[in-house]
C-alpha cells in the first residue's frame, strides 16, 4: 500500500490507435463521431511511429495520409515510471496524455492527466483504512482483516444523516470521468455499513451505477460499533434514508470561501 504508484498500475490499457496509411478524413470522421478523444496515437502494427491531435489535422487536406502530419518526435512513458513523474511530464510539456511503451517500443497503454489525479486521490484511502483498522482493533479488542471487494450500493448501510448538493455534483463528475476512489465499508458479521464515501456513493446511485469498488474492513464477529447505532438511532437503513441538503455549502466549499 505504502508504495509509489507507477503509471503501469493508472494507464489505460485498451487504447485506440490509427495507422500510419490512414487519411486525414477518415481520422477526422474518427474524432468527431468518437467521446472524449482529441488525438490517436499512430502506430504500425504496435509499434508507435507518433501521434496525431485534431490540431495538426486542422489544415492538411482530407486525403492526405497521417504520416504525412503526424508529430513523430514524441514523448511517452514506460509503464514502470512512477505515476508522480508522469505528472511533472504533462505538466511540464503541457501535453494531456501519455502513450506508454515498453522496451521494445510497443504500445501498452496511455496514461492522462485525469489518470494521475486519480492515482493521487486513490493513495488517501488506504491511509484512511489502516486508522480505521486500528482504532477498532484497539477499541474493541479484536483483530481486523481488509481486503478489496466490488460491493452492491443497495447492501450498503449509510452513517451519515445528510449530503451536500454541491458536492454531488463534483462526485458526479469525477465518477462520469473515472476518478471515484474506493470507498471504505465496514463488514459487520454481514452487515455492510458504509464509513467513507457518502458523496461517491449517492452520485453513483444517481448515475444508477449499482456496485462500487470498496476497501472492506472486516470484523471477526459480531461487533457493538457506535457508527451503527448512530444508524440505527437515525433511521438509516438504505440510500433513501440520507438527506440531499441544497440550501447549504459542503464544509470544505464553507473553507474554501472564507480563504478566498
Amino acid at each position: 500500500m505504502d508504495e509509489t504508484p507507477t503509471v503501469g498500475e493508472y494507464m489505460t490499457r485498451d487504447v485506440a490507435t490509427v495507422p500510419p496509411e490512414e487519411t486525414v478524413g477518415e481520422v477526422t470522421d474518427r474524432i468527431v463521431e468518437s467521446e472524449g478523444h482529441d488525438g490517436f496515437p499512430v502506430c504500425d502494427g504496435r509499434q508507435v511511429e507518433g501521434f496525431v491531435s485534431a490540431r495538426d489535422l486542422l489544415l492538411a487536406a482530407d486525403n492526405a495520409r497521417i504520416f504525412t502530419v503526424m508529430t513523430e518526435d514524441i514523448i511517452v512513458a514506460h509503464p514502470d515510471m512512477e505515476v508522480t513523474d508522469a505528472a511533472r511530464v504533462i505538466l511540464r510539456s503541457g501535453i494531456q496524455k501519455l502513450p506508454v511503451v515498453d522496451d521494445a517500443n510497443n504500445l501498452v497503454g496511455i496514461i492522462s492527466n485525469a489518470d494521475v489525479v486519480r492515482s493521487q486521490i486513490e493513495r488517501a484511502t488506504p491511509e484512511k483504512v489502516g486508522k480505521l483498522i486500528r482504532t477498532m482493533e484497539r477499541i474493541h479488542d479484536v483483530d481486523v482483516d481488509q481486503e478489496p471487494r466490488t460491493v452492491e450500493l443497495d447492501r450498503l448501510t449509510p452513517t451519515q444523516t445528510r449530503v451536500y448538493a454541491d458536492e454531488l455534483e463534483g462526485r458526479s463528475y469525477e465518477l462520469e470521468r473515472g476518478l471515484a476512489e474506493p470507498l471504505v465499508v465496514i463488514d459487520n458479521d454481514g452487515d455492510l455499513l458504509l464509513a467513507d464515501g457518502h458523496h461517491r456513493v449517492m452520485a453513483a446511485s444517481r448515475l444508477e451505477i449499482e456496485e462500487m469498488d470498496a476497501y472492506v474492513v472486516v470484523l471477526p464477529r459480531d461487533v457493538d460499533l457506535g457508527i451503527a447505532r448512530t444508524a440505527e438511532r437515525e433511521g438509516l437503513t438504505g440510500l433513501d434514508d440520507v438527506d440531499v441538503v441544497d440550501y447549504a455549502h459542503h464544509p470544505l466549499v464553507e473553507t474554501t470561501k472564507r480563504l478566498q
